[in-house]
């Protein structure tokens, strides 16, 4: 077993975990984003003149 390698070995684990969380971080920042920009969108909707239309969905064909 060549032990020259654990070094070596140790740093690349560390990087790739920095790495991982920082793409972590990412995701969750354009996760928030995204729902910010969804929830803008709904609240952008008109609101409806008679609020009892489009409650309903019919099932049955």
């Amino acid at each position: 077993m060549d032990l020259g390698n654990i070094p070596a070995v140790a740093s690349a684990l560390a990087s790739q975990q920095t790495s991982d969380s920082v793409n972590i971080a990412m995701l969750k920042k354009a996760l928030d984003s995204q729902t910010a920009a969804a929830v803008g969108i709904l609240q952008a909707l008109p609101q409806p003149a008679n609020p009892n239309v489009g409650r309903n969905v019919n099932t049955v064909a």
